[in-house]
């Protein structure tokens, strides 16, 4: 879609009148040519060809789950982008297989309104049963009734689990017990028993389970009914009886007829589901109320929308930028389906958020251009001391990828400079593989970056970048779950050397922060290009007794690399081949 042109009106009606003896506007002075504001853009309107949308009256559903899944089961870095919509109701015999950048998701207010007697699978045929790279795809707002009792979902990141009930079990692990990355579940009530087997780490927040089966490294708990005790390092479990701040994933409902958006409600210290005795707390937003974005719309559209007093809805497909997408009023929401993705084409900011209350982030995957962009999302701008804790800004299953669909480059992924801002589940991933990828080639010095205070983040998995994947600067931050992998492809030692430390830590806390905390925080090794490198430590911190970390482990995989300390000089090396972690359960 091409932005709506300027016209100018050229003042040039001649109304001569000989009988007065006026002069003609021919002979008159130039008009000043006038610009004239764009037509205003219409909110609400039709979701486009990848949003799917069934109702139990629909023939041949399984078909097209099949024909979708056949498309997108090998499609890692492919443009196809797909949503499925279920409206309320029951469905039976179905089984959605879910490939790269496919979202499903039920129509209803409460995960029950939609039934799906059958399952949803995500396994790891393609990949000779390795589900480490099942990323990019989720399901929200759905019961399942598995047709075995038990629901397979292998994934690895960027697959978030929101929002659901199965009324059985949830196995974590891909058909045969490979290896497995994942993952993230939220707001959601496994009636049975949720079994990660080969998972070799796990999040899950604010949810109802029936029982946890096991742990590979690392499962973290916060705000769930029936988690397993508190037992890192042996067995590996970190369990926090509450969330201290949440604020669940806008989501798209229907309200008879008429498309809606509902906007969930802020808890404080929240354990268990949101929806469990009947509608969610929270208001909602009528379609009419968003511009519904589609692929090829420019940025100066979206911020024209934005400018109107519209929300963003990006309906599925690939978004290119030549400016960044500038949020500026309060309580915006930019919601994604589909895994929707922006693409900054000349080193622009993908998306820029001012400093107000209540935006709402969620949805979408940001993809680095192969200009390189200073930054792709920035949260609030550089200094801002505001207090946002009655209304804070949610970034939510939003992620970044450097690399991997094509040569990328950012200096930094994501910056958080306002106060209380919640980070909810994102991958922040410098690729080390598919196409354009390469240590100076996919260049990525720093993954987040938290400027601003009082900042929490539930569920951080970022990997693979240049320096430190997160630099943290603001006071009174909080991270529950953090995932890590040191960039693979460093050449040799000097390329990592910070200063006189053996390289970049996993996770950086600022020299003047003088209050933190951490739970359940791992960072690994594998550096195969020259498996002789050393790195310092995965964590760094300064030592005071403001700044806590809980239950830390960092695992050199396969002895390519090794540790020397866990945090700052605490913590055993790792050592050898073995891939057995270093851990410390409390620092200082």
């Amino acid at each position: 879609m091409s932005s709506v042109r300027r016209r100018t009106v050229l003042g040039a009606a001649a109304a001569a009148s000989a009988l007065a003896g006026l002069p003609t506007a021919a002979s008159a002075a130039p008009a000043t040519p006038t610009a004239v504001t764009p037509r205003a853009l219409p909110g609400g309107g039709d979701l486009g060809p990848n949003v799917i949308v069934f109702d139990p009256s629909t023939a041949g559903i399984q078909a097209r789950l099949d024909q979708i899944f056949a498309q997108q089961e090998t499609a890692q870095f492919g443009t196809g982008r797909y949503q499925l919509l279920f409206k309320p109701g029951t469905y039976n015999g179905l089984n959605a297989q879910l490939g790269f950048y496919t979202s499903i998701s039920g129509l209803g207010l409460s995960p029950d309104d939609t039934t799906i007697n059958g399952d949803i699978t995500v396994d790891a045929g393609w990949f000779n049963g390795n589900a480490t790279q099942n990323f990019w795809r989720s399901a929200e707002n759905l019961a399942l009734v598995p047709v075995s009792g038990t629901n397979r979902w292998a994934v690895a990141q960027a697959a978030p689990f929101r929002r659901m009930h199965v009324r059985g079990s949830l196995n974590l692990s891909p058909n045969g017990y490979g290896w497995a990355s994942g993952g993230y579940i939220a707001d959601s009530r496994i009636d049975g028993q949720v079994q990660p087997y080969s998972q070799q780490q796990w999040y899950t927040r604010d949810s109802a389970i029936g029982s946890w089966l096991n742990g590979v490294w690392n499962m973290v708990f916060s705000g769930v009914q029936g988690a397993p005790a508190q037992g890192f390092p042996n067995p590996v479990y970190t369990t926090l009886a509450t969330t201290p701040v949440s604020r669940e994933k806008p989501f798209l409902y229907l309200n008879g007829t008429e498309y809606r958006v509902f906007l969930p409600e802020k808890r404080t210290n929240a354990s268990g589901v949101t929806w469990g005795n009947g509608t969610p707390r929270g208001t909602s937003l009528s379609l009419s109320q968003f511009y519904v974005a589609k692929p090829g719309v420019t940025a100066a559209t979206l911020n024209q929308a934005l400018t109107q007093g519209l929300h963003l809805l990006l309906t599925p497909g690939i978004y290119h930028l030549d400016q960044p997408i500038q949020v500026n009023r309060a309580n915006t929401v930019v919601l994604g389906l589909g895994y929707a993705t922006l693409v900054p084409d000349n080193g622009v900011t993908a998306l820029k958020t001012a400093d107000v209350d209540g935006v709402r982030l969620a949805g979408f995957l940001i993809d680095a251009g192969t200009v390189n962009s200073n930054t792709l999302l920035e949260v609030g701008p550089s200094g801002t001391t505001t207090d946002h804790s009655a209304n804070p800004t949610t970034v939510q299953d939003v992620f970044v990828r450097i690399g991997g669909a094509g040569a990328g480059k950012a200096t930094t992924s994501m910056v958080i400079n306002n106060r209380h801002t919640i980070v909810d589940h994102t991958w922040l991933w410098r690729a080390d593989h598919g196409t354009g990828i390469g240590w100076d080639t996919n260049r990525a010095d720093y993954g987040l970056v938290v400027n601003g205070a009082d900042v929490l983040a539930t569920g951080l998995f970022v990997e693979h970048f240049n320096k430190y994947d997160v630099q943290w600067n603001g006071e009174r931050g909080r991270t529950i779950f953090f995932q890590n992998e040191k960039a693979y492809d460093a050449p040799n030692q000097a390329a990592i050397q910070n200063g006189s430390v053996k390289g970049y830590a996993a996770y950086k806390v600022g020299a003047n922060v003088t209050v933190h905390e951490g739970w359940g925080l791992g960072s690994y090794c594998y550096y195969n290009v020259d498996p002789t490198i050393v790195q310092h430590n995965g964590f760094a911190a300064p030592t005071r007794s403001g700044v806590k970390f809980h239950d830390l482990l960092v695992v050199s995989l396969g002895g390519q690399g090794q540790y020397e300390h866990v945090i700052n000089e605490t913590g055993a090396a790792t050592s050898g081949t073995s891939t057995v972690p270093s851990t410390v359960v409390s620092y200082p």
